[in-house]
């Protein structure tokens, strides 16, 4: 139920209004004058659309969108991307979008490691983080970046969530319909996080689905 475009994406309005960074770092041109390169951290509670951003950012601005974990990634990759990222720039024109999730995980040399890439704009970092990222990204990191923090999904918007997954093709496909005061209650439990509203729906639907053939 990703979104296949940033106009499908819900909430996070003010982080995606006409002439901001994400937007701006969204428009695809060969002009590298009219390119944006500037790197950013994103920063919020989990669900709230921090890897669905980065991939459509890639998307929509024809860059290569390449991830890593810094659960479980190291300098070794790090490095190893950011060379293929210049070399490709270099011989093809081929721009990178590196997206690093979770980079409070990585230590300061591997921090380091980014500073580079960064600072010549041989890949646009996008980094996601639920913690502050005064305290986990070292100062070099935090001064080349744009610091944009996301907010919790309102209920509103994620009951807009849950009746698109339930209509849509890639979701439930209206094989199952659902009371408003359900709606309500997946909402509520969910606390502003989008995977969590969707995983409650799907079990819901699953629960549904194995009543209905016990009862046949």
């Amino acid at each position: 139920m990703r979104p296949s475009k940033l106009s499908e994406l819900v909430g996070q309005e003010h982080l995606l209004k006409q002439g901001s960074v994400l937007s701006a770092l969204a428009v695809a041109t060969d002009d590298p004058k009219q390119r944006s390169y500037v790197s950013v951290l994103l920063w919020g509670p989990p669900g709230t659309g921090k890897t669905t951003i980065a991939q459509l950012v890639a998307r929509e601005s024809h860059r290569r969108f390449i991830e890593l974990s810094a659960i479980s990634a190291g300098v070794k990759e790090v490095r190893e991307v950011i060379s293929k990222a210049k070399d490709d720039k270099e011989a093809f024109g081929i721009n990178t979008l590196l997206f690093l999730d979770e980079i409070h995980r990585f230590s300061k040399a591997q921090q380091d490691a980014l500073l580079p890439a960064v600072e010549a704009g041989w890949i646009v970092l996008i980094a996601a983080t639920t913690e502050n990222p005064s305290f986990s990204v070292i100062a070099p990191l935090l001064s080349r970046s744009l610091l944009l923090r996301l907010e919790p999904l309102t209920e509103t918007e994620l009951a807009v969530l849950v009746r698109r997954a339930v209509a849509d093709v890639r979701g439930l496909d209206d094989r199952f319909s659902i009371a408003d005061d359900a709606v309500e209650q997946i909402c509520r439990i969910s606390t502003g996080d989008a995977r969590r509203a969707l995983t409650v729906l799907e079990a819901a639907a699953t629960h549904a689905l194995a009543k209905n053939k016990t009862k046949k």
